[in-house]
């Protein structure tokens, strides 16, 4: 990434995370180009927002239809920059065509209000596109997820600037290019660019809506940014989400999901198992049978985006063990080319460590073993995070219970990925702000304009 010092035309080089070898190397948008590419979106919105919902649609339909056609390339480029199996980064893929097919059948049912007035009157909600929008998307899933963004953002006649994670420029450019086929010039625009590509964009006067997923730190600097600016805020920043697993399950299925919640793509998604606070009944048993399933992880686990993700998550392993955790599994930085990781299980660990506070980001599953269900609860309602939190429990007093307890965006009871298509959540906290994905999103994207219709002479 660049630094403070550092300017907008140095390259990068994006190396393989699983060999090592170079992908391939860019130059980031210059403030000027980040300028140029928002006037043509400004102008372009003049035409775009009049073009009928129905005709916005198709276009997105075909986009989808582009982006479905070049899987195969797009693909091959995922998985070398950002070590996503093939097979993964494809199923990826296929989920940003389902979600731009989604949003080319709800936009144009996307509807408004009436209200009743007088006989001769009568008041329209309507729902009007925000502008200009800002799409700062993520590394760990750079398809499905700038799909969701811009896909909303174009159906409801935005017009948007997109900005690819550097940690995968050739992914997103390409997304981009493949996508922006399908809309007149200027609709959608992808710059590569690193941190101050994405900051000039977040407090850029001319923009409406910023939205990013992605850290924490860089969501609280575009809040503080679009605060001067008056822009729209979508922010989903990462969590610290927790497990709850209760004495009455069983505890081999109990470690099982945890393993799924923890270890899929090398705990690289938004919503990972973060933390465990295990029942003392069952935790025998579920710390061994935890220990199992990580070893087999192992074995199929994908690299770390890079070297330097690497060396943040075992910090956070090496700070436990110092603390006195103990490494049930995995905690090993493993020699040869690469960013590989182990699956890693820690137990004994407390809220004095980061491990079990903050968001790692890896394959690491830290334990803290709880009294009982009560106690549990309490643990993982706590943390400054409110993205989404996982119940475990065979009591339906308790299933309740957690629900209303846990101050997140989604309560998964039983399933630690559970979810109907077209759900959406709302983080909380630290997490972010505002519906990020789902029907909802078009609610955020648009702003509603209320209309007084009085027929002449009736007032």
């Amino acid at each position: 990434m660049l630094t403070a010092t550092e300017t907008a035309t140095q390259t990068i080089d994006i190396t393989d995370p699983a060999t090592g070898d170079p992908v391939g190397r860019f130059t980031p948008a210059t403030p000027s180009q980040a300028d140029s590419a928002v006037a043509t979106a400004r102008a372009a919105l003049v035409d775009w927002r009049r073009t009928p919902a129905a005709e916005r649609g198709a276009a997105l339909r075909s986009a989808a239809a582009a982006l479905r056609a070049g899987t195969p390339e797009l693909a091959e480029i995922h998985q070398r920059e950002t070590g996503r199996p093939r097979d993964e980064a494809v199923e990826a893929i296929g989920a940003g065509v389902s979600t731009l097919e989604q949003y080319a059948e709800l936009g144009p049912v996307h509807r408004g209000h009436s209200l009743h007035g007088a006989w001769s009157a009568t008041d329209l909600m309507i729902p009007e596109p925000r502008g200009v929008v800002v799409a700062l998307t993520p590394w760990n899933d750079p398809v499905a997820v700038a799909c969701g963004l811009l896909g909303a953002a174009l159906v409801t006649g935005n017009t948007v600037v997109h900005k690819p994670s550097e940690r995968c420029p050739h992914t997103g450019r390409r997304l981009g290019e493949l996508l922006a086929e399908s809309f007149p010039d200027g609709v959608l625009t992808t710059l590569t660019g690193a941190g101050e590509t994405g900051a000039h964009l977040a407090g850029h006067h001319d923009v409406d809506v910023v939205a990013h997923v992605g850290g924490v730190a860089t969501g609280r600097k575009i809040a503080e940014a679009t605060a001067r600016t008056g822009a729209k805020t979508l922010l989903e920043n990462g969590g610290n989400d927790p497990l709850l697993v209760d004495g009455d399950v069983d505890p081999r299925w109990a470690a099982e999901q945890a393993a799924l919640g923890a270890f899929a793509n090398a705990g690289q998604v938004c919503v990972s198992v973060e933390r465990i606070y295990v029942h003392q009944r069952i935790a025998t048993p579920f710390l061994d049978a935890l220990a199992a399933a990580a070893e087999r992880w192992s074995h199929r686990l994908p690299p770390l985006v890079d070297r330097a993700h690497r060396d943040a998550v075992h910090e956070h392993v090496r700070q436990a063990v110092d603390a006195g955790a103990e490494p049930l599994a995995g905690g090993l930085v493993p020699d040869g080319p690469g960013a590989w990781y182990p699956a890693t299980v820690l137990s004994g660990c407390t809220h004095e460590m980061p491990v079990l506070t903050e968001e790692t980001f890896g394959p690491v599953a830290p334990v803290a073993v709880v009294r009982d269900f009560d106690e549990g609860l309490v643990a993982a309602a706590s943390g400054r995070y409110g993205l989404a939190a996982t119940v475990l429990t065979s009591d339906l007093a308790h299933a309740h219970e957690a629900y209303r307890a846990l101050p997140v965006g989604t309560v998964k009871v039983n399933d630690v990925f559970g979810g109907a298509p077209g759900g959406a959540a709302q983080p909380r906290g630290a997490s972010g702000t505002g519906f990020g994905y789902g029907p909802e999103l078009l609610d955020e994207l648009t702003t509603t304009k209320v209309v007084h219709l009085t027929a002449p002479g009736s007032a």
